[in-house]
């Protein structure tokens, strides 16, 4: 069977370098050129807006080395690490969500119903409570070092969960939905049982937690954030033909050569991965990696989420969400509360958007 070749203006528009082939996307690109500019900006807001206003000189100079000691404790060591923190957790919230979806083919899949947050915050409830990780005194240390590691065990382990309930000769994306709603709704369950069993006051540390919150965050979240972002990222974008192709079908993906079950658990597996590191650095932020995937998507005009734009978009609406948490309230909130207030409409837009396609109205 013969294709009939392609346009004159694709054949123009793509880059070839050895075997592989690109196709610029110019709306694609001016979305992320436009993403990294807003980022910057918010960035730019975030360091000069606090308790201690700052001018933009001030800010620079801090940034730059100079000023004087205050500035820099201000904004090197305060806001700049926040700051960070926020625009890496976002990136990785949504490149997770982008590949989630992907795979389930489903807009509101996410790695929220693969258990990796609700897993994350029961190990971090049972730790907080069960265990009195949290005290003041020798336990705080621990907490400080426990309750990430902790964190990114139990995402990991609720994850592993889920993918095994859903395997069944194979790996189907309606079914790990299903699964993992399941499997959340269990989590959820225990984690309101131990809140409610131990003491009132490690509950409320845990809940501090598990509300997510950018507070206090320094440059020990951003580094393992960034370092899992740098290996896990151009993996996944390798990994870009597979995931356009999952939209054909299993049967057609197979009949491309590609390994579906292979290709589809490795790249589950960095999803995860990107996700129990964002949760273990600032706990569950509910909404970005199910929103981000799908507005990059729309602001970029392509048939699936963008990994690229969804890593910008993740980036933005976490930075302007804790942005709003830290002035827009006499009292700051944690991120994840804001989020939840802006996402939760987003997601009775998406059920509407998705009944009324498959019930062709």
């Amino acid at each position: 069977m013969t294709h009939p070749p392609l346009s004159p203006a694709v054949r123009r528009r793509a880059l070839r370098a050895g075997g592989l082939s690109v196709l610029p996307r110019p709306r694609a690109i001016a979305v992320t050129v436009i993403g990294l500019a807003l980022l910057l900006l918010l960035t730019g807001l975030h360091l000069r807006l606090g308790d201690i206003p700052m001018s933009l000189a001030e800010v620079t100079r801090a940034v730059l080395g100079g000023g004087t000691g205050g500035e820099r404790l201000v904004i090197t060591e305060l806001r700049l690490p926040r700051a960070l923190t926020g625009i890496l957790v976002g990136a990785a919230l949504g490149v997770s969500g982008a590949i989630t979806q992907a795979i389930a083919r489903n807009p509101l899949a996410g790695p929220d119903i693969l258990g990796v947050t609700s897993g994350a915050g029961l190990a971090v409830v049972a730790l907080t409570v069960a265990g009195g990780a949290a005290h003041g005194g020798p336990g705080g240390t621990l907490a400080a070092v426990g309750i990430p590691l902790i964190a990114l065990a139990g995402g990991l382990a609720g994850a592993l969960l889920v993918y095994g309930l859903a395997w069944r000769r194979g790996l189907d994306g309606y079914r790990l939905v299903l699964v993992g709603v399941g499997v959340v709704a269990v989590f959820t369950n225990l984690k309101f049982w131990l809140l409610t069993a131990g003491d009132v006051n490690d509950a409320t540390r845990a809940m501090v937690w598990i509300s997510g919150s950018l507070n206090a965050r320094g440059y020990e979240h951003v580094v393992p954030v960034a370092a899992a972002l740098a290996v896990i990222l151009p993996v996944t974008l390798t990994g870009g033909r597979v995931l356009g192709a999952l939209r054909l079908g299993d049967d057609t993906v197979r009949g491309l050569g590609v390994r579906l079950d292979l290709a589809r658990g490795s790249l589950l597996l960095c999803a995860v991965l990107l996700a129990s590191v964002a949760t273990a650095a600032a706990g569950p932020i509910a909404f970005v990696a199910l929103a981000a995937p799908q507005i990059a998507l729309r602001l970029a005009g392509v048939a699936q989420p963008p990994l690229v734009v969804s890593a910008i978009t993740g980036a933005v609406l976490t930075t302007a969400a804790d942005l709003a948490a830290r002035t827009a309230a006499p009292v700051e909130l944690p991120v994840g509360i804001v989020t939840a207030v802006l996402g939760a409409p987003y997601l009775i837009y998406l059920l509407i958007r998705t009944r009324r396609t498959r019930g062709g109205t």
